[in-house]
């Protein structure tokens, strides 16, 4: 066949996937839905009344879980905002796409789906706290700012229709308000609404005030006075976002637009807790995840197959009656919203890198670590196992420095000593979620966990693999019998 007529022909007889890549939405005879992300800012899975918790107070999340479907395991593909964030905008690994450092720049050439449904017809935006794709606006060293300003890194404000940033929750609502009267009325719309709670420092003036004597701690929790009093003023920094949240539902449901909008709650991250955001623990990598979909999803249903933050943006595509394309890795769980078939996932992964903008002088600044979820055990790889935890966020603070002191005079419990203190870590750690949800006591390395250590350590290779990664692979080669060091 002449090539000429075999590309006309190939023109006409567009896949699904490339009709995506040129901007064109799949035939439906449905409106166009519009589509909002909130995502809170470091707040892991636990910390919400919907999923069990009785000492936070989330009522209009809890409505919102009522009306909509609960996911009871979604993970991000990174504890940290950056690298989660862009896997959350490109349906990508942080590893694939060269974000697993802080401060990188969201390259120009990595598409993003709100660009997507941009082309497609979409009006589209970002509001309130910073989306972390663009550095960090106002803290960055000079020598970086030039860096953006030499080679144009900052690329956000070309690729959608409404960009604008404000850390303070009524600013944030203010854009919501601002970006949906700016919408011409022929058009869907695309926003992620984003705010700092319960971001550190804890200093929300909300209206709920949680009495920390009458909280319940976590087993991997010291119980201190000071501990305890850090615990209640995070659960208020959360019922402070659940009133945000409320008023962002109202402001959909006073213009009509409540039934046309498919809306996701997502944690960002974990927790800047114990064990939490900056770690490939639970309350590191676990996050809440809520989804109303009109007419689409049975309200107060919930999952507990495997979700990743790399997908959500094929989710979304697909929602929108969009195509997905070719260099998205993660899965579209659009299916198993509507009750359709749907083949899950059998494992999640997640990265973690250099933290923030400091030099490397512990691991709150810089660790290399990996980790492989799958529906019972989880699989943690630290490169850097040599070099002790430290924790991020909240090392400078007094309930911290109180339980170092405790630590040197011998005053702290040996289990929270090993789990915080400990000169190293393990290079492997493999927990039993469902028997050990505290992840508690490691398995790596003992004959009954052999066959399930083995099986991860595959997943975690093929992926470390197909994502060029660049720490060492975790699985190594036997000669004569013999391991490592010979």
């Amino acid at each position: 066949m002449n090539h000429k007529i075999a590309l006309v022909l190939a023109c006409l007889t567009l896949s699904p996937l490339a009709a995506l890549s040129a901007g064109i939405p799949a035939t439906s005879t449905e409106p166009k839905l519009n589509v909002l992300l909130i995502l809170s800012d470091d707040h892991s899975y636990p910390h919400v009344g919907c999923y069990g918790n009785k000492d936070v107070l989330t009522p209009n999340l809890d409505k919102f879980a009522a009306e909509g479907m609960r996911f009871d395991r979604a993970y991000v593909s990174s504890p940290q905002c950056v690298p989660s964030r862009a896997s959350i905008f490109t349906g990508r690994s942080p590893v694939e796409i060269g974000m697993s450092r802080f401060s990188s720049p969201l390259p120009r050439a990595i598409k993003t789906y709100p660009e997507a449904l941009r082309a497609a017809g979409w009006f589209t935006g970002l509001a309130g706290r910073t989306y972390h794709m663009d550095g960090a606006s106002g803290t960055m060293p000079p020598e970086t700012q030039a860096v953006f300003d030499k080679y144009k890194l900052k690329t956000f404000p070309d690729r959608l229709d409404y960009v604008k940033i404000g850390k303070d929750e009524e600013i944030s609502l203010g854009q919501m308000r601002d970006f949906l009267n700016l919408k011409p009325a022929d058009k869907p719309f695309f926003l992620q609404l984003c705010t700092h709670d319960p971001h550190r420092p804890l200093t929300t003036k909300g209206s709920v005030k949680t009495d920390p004597s009458k909280i319940t701690l976590p087993a991997h929790y010291p119980d201190t006075r000071l501990v305890r009093e850090d615990l209640a003023n995070y659960y208020d920094e959360i019922s402070h976002f659940d009133e945000f949240f409320g008023q962002a539902m109202a402001e959909l449901e006073n213009r009509g637009l409540a039934a046309t909008t498919i809306v996701i709650f997502m944690g960002d991250n974990g927790a800047s807790q114990f064990r939490g955001k900056g770690t490939l623990y639970e309350f590191g990598v676990h996050v809440p995840l809520i989804v109303r979909w009109p007419g689409k999803i049975k309200p107060g249903s919930n999952s507990t197959e495997l979700i990743s933050g790399e997908d959500i943006a094929p989710t979304f595509l697909e929602s929108a009656g969009l195509s997905i394309p070719l260099e998205m890795t993660g899965k579209s769980f659009a299916k198993l919203m509507k009750g359709e078939a749907y083949e899950p996932r059998t494992v999640v992964f997640s990265e973690r890198g250099a933290h923030g903008y400091d030099l490397p002088g512990n691991t709150a600044d810089f660790d290399l670590s990996r980790a492989v979820v799958n529906k019972t055990h989880k699989l943690i790889y630290n490169a850097l196992g040599e070099l002790p935890y430290w924790p991020v966020d909240f090392y400078k603070l007094e309930f911290w420095k109180e339980l170092v002191a405790m630590q040197k005079t011998g005053k702290l419990e040996p289990k929270f000593e090993k789990l915080y203190f400990a000169p190293t870590r393990p290079m492997f750690e493999l927990y039993d979620l469902v028997n050990d949800p505290s992840e508690l006591t490691n398995l790596a390395g003992t004959p009954q966990a052999q066959a399930v250590e083995t099986q991860l350590k595959s997943e975690m290779h093929e992926w470390m693999m197909l994502q060029r990664d660049f720490i060492p692979l975790p699985a190594i080669a036997k000669k004569g019998g013999k391991g490592k060091g010979e």
